[in-house]
């Protein structure tokens, strides 16, 4: 009788773990986990710049559909501001940070910061001078430079007087866009009378403007580094009565209406939210591990009524 039990409790145990292996062999195998979300860092040099606010409305866009966080910290045209705003970033960690510059050579220790942090940095529109960048994203600034310098021959007919307004001094857009605009009017008979920086700013502009006007008795024509200069500009010229031709960059939506009506001649069109969007998207490209481009390009062309 003993022996007929324990020969079916025998039994049983190796059913059971028959059983048991079978249903192992049967389990699904787990499901990998869903890929961690990306944050990314934008240190921008101001919101208070209709360009600049764009070029944050590409990056959301881009960033909301790929599932990534953005995370925007203005610098207000300070570096340092900008300076503390990556180590905000730093310090938050996140996975690359985005850096549109307020200096190009200020921006250094910032780039560096994120550099000893481990964090791979994109720059975008403005260039940095010093720092490990992955990556560069903007218009061709010469390029665009040499645009507006063209045109103004062209409707000068090769000869007259012209004031420049320069952008932040340092900024390499400003620096860029000087450079392909003095070339271009090089090998006319165009004279620069006045050169003066109002910082990409309107109201500034309009101040600069004004004075030199009161001190230059001819000027032609206009350039500005910036579509908000050339608008502050704009007001000056008005309130002098004086017939001037303005050119500017960006295309901002006010400076396209402005060409639209007549009292701008020209700006060179920039595409901000493309710049913020390729900065974002080559920032998860990036982060998966795939080889991106050093220098990215972002096409421009002059806007004119005709």
């Amino acid at each position: 009788m003993k022996k007929l039990l324990s020969l079916v409790v025998a039994s049983i145990m190796i059913m059971s773990l028959f059983v048991g292996c079978t249903n192992t062999q049967e389990q699904p195998a787990p499901e990998k986990p869903a890929e961690e979300a990306k944050t990314i860092g934008l240190a921008i040099s101001t919101l208070n710049n209709p360009f600049f606010v764009d070029l944050e409305a590409g990056a959301k866009a881009k960033a909301q559909e790929l599932g990534a966080t953005l995370v925007t910290l203005d610098s207000q045209d300070d570096s340092a501001t900008e300076m503390s705003n990556v180590e905000d970033l730093i310090n938050q960690g996140v996975d690359l940070i985005l850096i549109n510059p307020t200096d190009s050579d200020a921006v250094k220790s910032a780039v560096e910061a994120a550099n000893k942090a481990g964090i791979p940095v994109i720059t975008l529109d403005r260039s940095a001078n010093g720092g490990e960048v992955v990556s560069h994203i903007a218009s061709d600034n010469v390029a665009g430079g040499k645009l507006a310098g063209e045109y103004i021959v062209e409707l000068l007919g090769g000869k007259g007087n012209v004031v420049e307004l320069e952008g932040v001094p340092g900024a390499s857009a400003a620096r860029e866009r000087g450079e392909g605009f003095n070339a271009a009017i090089a090998e006319s008979d165009i004279k620069v009378v006045a050169k003066q920086t109002a910082n990409f700013d309107r109201a500034e502009g309009l101040t600069v403007m004004e004075n030199i006007l009161q001190a230059q008795p001819e000027i032609d024509a206009v350039f500005a580094h910036n579509d908000e200069m050339a608008l502050g500009a704009l007001e000056a010229i008005k309130a002098s009565g004086r017939d001037i031709i303005v050119v500017g960059f960006d295309a901002t939506d006010d400076a396209k209406a402005a060409v639209e009506s007549g009292k701008m001649a020209a700006t060179v069109e920039q595409l901000p939210k493309e710049i913020g969007s390729l900065g974002v998207d080559t920032a998860i490209k990036l982060l998966k591990g795939e080889t991106v481009e050093k220098s990215i390009p972002v096409a421009l062309q002059l806007v004119t009524k005709k």
